[in-house]
């Protein structure tokens, strides 16, 4: 029995909430479809299970390394089954505040089930043959895993971010390959945990979207800790023996006892028939303008689904700008070219707008870089968090064209950075507002006041304030 409604969502993960969440909030007639579990990937499988195991990974390594404070180190006994338990609970917490019951008390329509177009503006969900019919529709149906073509691998029991939560005994040998931040985050927190890690990449370096020095350093770290960091090794072929799962890369080969692939993502749309529907997409994702339309302009498309950044702030922040643009005068870009994000090791690392690679490759010259050192700032000196930096990317004039941060709290820190740039400010509106101290947000103001007084006492204006400032004596 068909059904019309201003607007039918397909996909509850973070964009779709939003955008459910805005368009009722417009007194709007809004159904969500979701296939599997209301919260997509971030609340089940992705960013609140992986902080809450980073949070239990983080205070085991505290306890192991308790004397550099003066305390009696102590080494932590870990029960996988008790960390999982944890961080299910953690799960569970978050999802109160979003599950259907939830949803519907809000006044969205909930259906689970596979969605299908039938035609432009009727969706089949399920195998009830349940219709929604609409007068727009938002697709938001995220990413899943992807498997890479590996000989051997479909007779190996290997791990994704989707099945590692699964585990109730920790690994002794622990392989994951792929060295992005989610296989970094991982890594990092199972070597803590006490697993002997294994981490592969094909490519000569880590975290290949950050900047050179920051992964350079998130690399030694990992090494530090235990991590068998291994770069520039692709593999090749995959297999089982009584001994355990080799991986094969040239003339070498590791054995663990479970594998965990972190390779990247694929978007989610090969089940929506959305050739019934004449929505253009291919096998990178969901094709759409600037404003989110697909090809056909009633149908919007937003987040991991779209192939580009795939970040949950991002698909989220686009699912509230698809309904913006569906139901309110005029339209706003909500297709970006920068986007502020982190990777939660220990320490983080957050970025926004160009590294220095990539603004000296699109502006050569004229590029300026402060490199701000955690050794210079107080609160990071009295907490012993000291190897990172701030590093700023610039014009003479001031203008921010990218910031980096490599501290314990960077995705904190970052924010006012992407302020910065999105709404044009300079370094000098950063050097004059006061920030709270000690904290490590003190070492955005040093760095750009360190910036501000070297311009202002360069050159012949530089003498000029120099003898100004002897006769104010």
């Amino acid at each position: 029995m068909g059904q019309t409604h201003d607007l039918v969502i397909i996909g509850g993960g973070s964009a779709g909430l939003t955008a459910a969440g805005f368009a009722v909030q417009l007194g709007r007639k809004v159904a969500l479809v979701e296939k599997h579990r209301i919260g997509g990937d971030c609340t089940w499988t992705g960013c609140v299970p992986s902080k809450a195991l980073l949070k239990v990974a983080q205070v085991a390594h505290q306890m192991r390394n308790a004397a550099r404070y003066g305390l009696g180190p102590a080494e932590p006994a870990v029960d996988l089954k008790a960390v999982m338990a944890h961080v299910r609970s953690t799960v569970d917490e978050v999802y109160r505040s979003e599950s259907p019951e939830t949803l519907r008390a809000d006044g969205i329509e909930v259906s689970l089930g596979q969605a299908r177009f039938l035609n432009a503006n009727t969706l089949e969900v399920g195998d009830a043959g349940v219709k929604l019919e609409a007068r727009r529709f938002l697709i938001v149906t995220g990413a899943r895993p992807f498997i890479p073509p590996v000989p051997g691998l479909d007779n190996v029991d290997y791990l994704t971010y989707e099945t590692v939560w699964d585990l109730e005994e920790l690994p002794e040998r622990l392989i994951v390959v792929g060295a992005g931040p989610v296989g970094c985050e991982l890594a990092q927190a199972f070597c803590r945990l006490g697993a002997r890690v294994t981490l592969l990449e094909a490519a000569p370096r880590i975290l290949l979207q950050d900047d050179l020095e920051a992964a350079d350093l998130v690399g030694r770290q990992l090494t530090e800790d235990g991590v068998d960091l291994r770069l520039g090794t692709a593999v090749q072929r995959v297999w089982r023996s009584p001994d355990g799962i080799h991986v094969g890369f040239g003339d070498k080969e590791v054995v663990g006892d479970s594998l965990l692939l972190s390779v990247g993502r694929q978007p989610n749309v090969s089940a929506l028939d959305l050739d019934k529907a004449g929505v253009a997409y291919t096998a990178k994702g969901v094709q759409v303008d600037r404003y989110l339309h697909t090809s056909q302009r009633h149908i919007y498309a937003a987040g991991d689904c779209l192939g580009g950044y795939q970040f949950t702030h991002y698909a989220a922040w686009q699912g509230f700008m698809a309904v913006r643009n569906a139901f309110l005068p005029g339209a706003t870009r909500a297709v970006l070219d920068r986007v502020p994000w982190a990777t939660f090791t220990d320490p983080e690392v957050a970025h926004v707008g160009l590294t220095e690679g990539q603004a000296r490759e699109k502006f050569g010259e004229g590029v300026m870089v402060c490199r701000w050192p955690m050794e210079q700032v107080d609160r990071a000196v009295a907490e012993g968090n000291t190897s990172g930096f701030v590093k700023l990317v610039h014009r003479s004039d001031g203008t921010i064209l990218g910031a980096t941060i490599v501290s314990p709290r960077a995705g904190e820190m970052i924010h006012e950075w992407s302020l910065a740039i999105d709404r044009d400010l300079k370094l000098g509106d950063l050097a004059n507002s006061i920030h709270v101290y000690p904290t490590y947000s003190t070492s955005n103001m040093q760095a750009t006041a360190h910036i501000r007084v070297e311009q202002l006492l360069a050159g012949t204006y530089g003498k000029v304030v120099r003898g100004l400032a002897r006769l104010a004596r």
